[in-house]
């Protein structure tokens, strides 16, 4: 996930949809009188098709899609959902293959086979999304389908990650028959195989999810059905849980409503459970801005901007300073930023800009979304704007866009500098730095590094045992550091709140940070 935030394109021009199933599709096992689950947001897909998103959108996509891997609660490796079995039939790591369940189906009965597998990731390449999932595929040569249950894949160099790639949403299987060969789907509608189907659609308000009654995998639903609601801002949502309009909160917590809700929970009926994550936020430099494109001006602001300050003052230590943009907790993880800069300096950061030639105060404008990461995030960039003009050395103007829009415009190069977050695709340090570099990249700006892309990663990749690509990892942090295109904010925690109707709460973050929503039920009725 995400962050994987990326550009995507429009949603059908149809605002509203309701998706009509089958006789039969869709079923339940519980009660006919059962509720579904509510659970508020303020991460509302950008789109409904995979081969266009490499971004918030999987956090449906887990629930209403199927790939050949997942996860299963608490699980630290990938294991087969759609597939029955999957392996590098290899010494080399270059030749993949998965093994299909049998009797698979998609939500509206049609057959899942293998063409339909093949058929799902021959389409993320040829749409090739500007900032789509194509880029987590740069290892993949070919796919090919042998009889109707066993697909290989064919890989252009080793890549022990691939079977990781394999669990994000990006490669959820969709059926031929409705998702093009060229072009994304356009009607505004799923076929999926997943554990849940889109029985109703808002966009950027509601999603309602139902049990799939032809799904086959490792998801156990405890509930019979899900409401996804979407909001704009998170003292909304917050107001909405507490008036329990909704049952559950995940994505878009502020830091204070955070604290309130951990300080009252016994007395107002509430629960908060803290998932540890590797979620990262950070600020992204534009090369083509004559400014942000200064390894100088780029220095300065890494040696200028508090985070410590930050985490505390702002985001009320439920985030820590983070020096990386490797995060704490994975292979690895140094403290590059810190070993460089040290603690915040004026004097050193002017240092940095008269050595440059660079005397007067540099005017930057930083753009931040303004419905994406909760309610804290524009105080978060107040308090960056006031730390970098109280060092007299920098101008700073403040923009902000919602989330739509904003991915447009950084993926058309239009802000000098602006900030992302970032929740892993998967869980392994090569997400940290792929994503980010190369022409085809999750930032819309290129970002050239021969080291890493043509050196560094290739060999991390050949490495089966990933605990043994700390050098690889390390050399390629040094180079994020010394260019400083990329400076790291901090390292968050996912919270998950509710009321204490609802049960499945330690259960429900999966290792990419994603909702998966069928480990939520009612206390009462289970």
């Amino acid at each position: 996930m995400f962050i994987r935030n990326r550009y995507l394109p429009p949603l059908a021009a149809v605002a509203s949809i309701s998706v009509l199933a089958g006789c039969g599709v869709f079923s339940s096992d519980a009660s006919g009188d059962e509720k579904p689950v509510v659970v508020g947001t303020t991460s509302a897909p950008a789109t409904l098709d995979p081969a266009a998103s490499w971004d918030n959108s999987w956090e449906l996509f887990r629930n209403v899609y199927q790939t050949l891997l997942n996860y299963s609660p608490g699980a630290s490796e990938p294991e087969p959902d759609a597939a029955e079995n999957c392996a590098f039939t290899d010494s080399s790591s270059t030749v993949y293959s998965c093994t299909l369940r049998e009797g698979l189906k998609f939500s509206n009965g049609d057959r899942l086979d293998a063409k339909a597998v093949k058929h799902s990731f021959d389409r993320i390449r040829s749409i090739n999304v500007n900032g789509g999932p194509a880029g987590l595929l740069a290892t993949l040569d070919r796919v090919q389908a042998k009889g109707d249950r066993e697909v290989v894949f064919h890989l252009s160099q080793p890549d022990a990650t691939f079977p990781l790639v394999l669990t994000t949403p990006a490669m959820s299987i969709v059926n031929p028959d409705e998702y093009p060969a060229d072009e994304l789907r356009k009607d505004g509608r799923i076929s999926g195989s997943g554990p849940y189907g889109l029985s109703s659609y808002e966009e950027g308000k509601k999603a309602e999810l139902v049990r799939n009654g032809n799904y086959k995998g490792i998801a156990d639903r405890k509930n019979s059905a899900v409401t996804i609601r979407y909001f704009q801002q998170s003292d909304e949502m917050v107001k909405a849980l507490k008036d329990k309009q909704i049952s559950v909160i995940y994505r878009g917590l502020g830091a204070s409503d955070t604290v309130d809700i951990e300080v009252n929970q016994k007395a107002e009926g509430l629960q908060l459970v803290a998932n540890p994550t590797t979620e990262i936020s950070y600020l992204v430099f534009n090369p083509s801005d004559p400014w942000a494109a200064k390894p100088a001006v780029r220095k300065a602001v890494a040696q200028v901007i508090d985070r410590p300050a930050l985490a505390h003052n702002i985001y009320k230590d439920t985030v820590e300073p983070l020096y990386s943009m490797i995060p704490r907790g994975l292979v690895g993880h140094t403290n590059g930023f810190l070993d460089d800069f040290g603690t915040p300096s004026v004097t050193k950061a002017k240092s940095i800009l008269t050595e440059a030639g660079i005397t007067d105060r540099v005017p930057l404008t930083l753009w931040y979304t303004s419905d994406r990461y909760g309610s804290t995030t524009k105080p978060a960039f107040e308090e960056l704007k006031r730390q970098l003009e109280a060092s007299e050395l920098f101008t700073v103007t403040l923009k902000s866009r919602p989330w739509k829009t904003y991915v447009e415009g950084y993926q058309k190069g239009e802000y000098p500098v602006f900030g992302r977050g970032w929740f892993p695709d998967f869980n392994d340090a090569d997400n940290f730095i792929a994503p980010f570099v190369g022409q085809q990249n999750a930032l819309g700006t290129p970002y050239d590094s021969p080291e890493i892309t043509g050196k560094l990663l290739p060999q991390s990749r050949a490495e089966s045992d990933r605990a043994a690509v700390a050098d690889q990892i390390v050399a390629a942090q040094r180079i994020l550091v010394d260019d400083a295109r990329l400076v790291p904010l901090w390292q968050g925690k996912q919270y998950v709140a509710a009321n204490e109707e609802i049960a499945g709460l330690e259960k429900v973050i999966d290792p990419a940070t994603m909702m998966v929503m069928w480990e939520l039920s009612w206390k009462t009725a289970w």
